[in-house]
């Protein structure tokens, strides 16, 4: 039980250092002196720094997958519960990048392009999983669809943060991807 709560206050003090500063700009030795530990007991729970984050936004993002999913969609058919819920998923993402790890750090960074590969590899596992245990993916035929269509879309919008110059243009490139793509890409999905 105190091992929990020492790794919840870890985790707490980095997601509010990596919210306010950003990932590359937030210390090990920061985090450390906000949750009032060594930084010893840091590593002893997670071997890196990128571990903690990655361990901080799959907790978030399975919370927020989950309040997608189980979320009433009020009687909405294939096509528009699909959009709705890709559209919410692309929004994750987007607050994920945005929010937690920085922009300017994703483009300039290697380190930073493989780790969101592995969180966006571990976020499909998660959206594919889950949405599975709906009701209306029940069915074996939507798993290789619903598999193409979360493929799709990540890799669309984890583009935008590698090719836009400005946080302006990730929006203004999430709503092309919304209203010019998006349609599209759930019909596909769907025939």
């Amino acid at each position: 039980m105190e091992i929990d709560k020492i790794k919840e206050s870890i985790k707490r003090a980095a997601q509010d250092l990596f919210r306010k500063y950003g990932y590359h700009k937030t210390s090990v030795n920061e985090i450390a002196k906000r949750a009032k530990i060594a930084k010893a007991t840091i590593y002893k729970y997670f071997e890196s720094k990128e571990l903690l984050l990655q361990a901080i936004l799959m907790d978030y993002i399975r919370h927020s997958v989950h309040e997608i999913i189980h979320n009433p969609t009020n009687n909405m058919d294939e096509e528009a519960y699909l959009s709705n819920m890709i559209l919410k998923t692309s929004r994750l993402t987007y607050t994920v990048c945005n929010e937690f790890i920085g922009w300017e750090f994703i483009r300039e960074s290697a380190n930073a392009q493989e780790f969101l590969k592995t969180l966006s590899d571990d976020l499909e596992n998660l959206l594919i999983s889950s949405f599975n245990g709906t009701l209306l993916f029940k069915a074996d035929h939507y798993s290789d669809r619903l598999r193409f269509l979360v493929k799709a879309s990540k890799s669309i919008v984890f583009s935008f943060a590698f090719t836009s110059v400005t946080d302006s243009d990730v929006r203004k490139n999430f709503i092309s991807f919304q209203k010019e793509i998006l349609p599209y890409l759930v019909k596909a999905a769907l025939k």
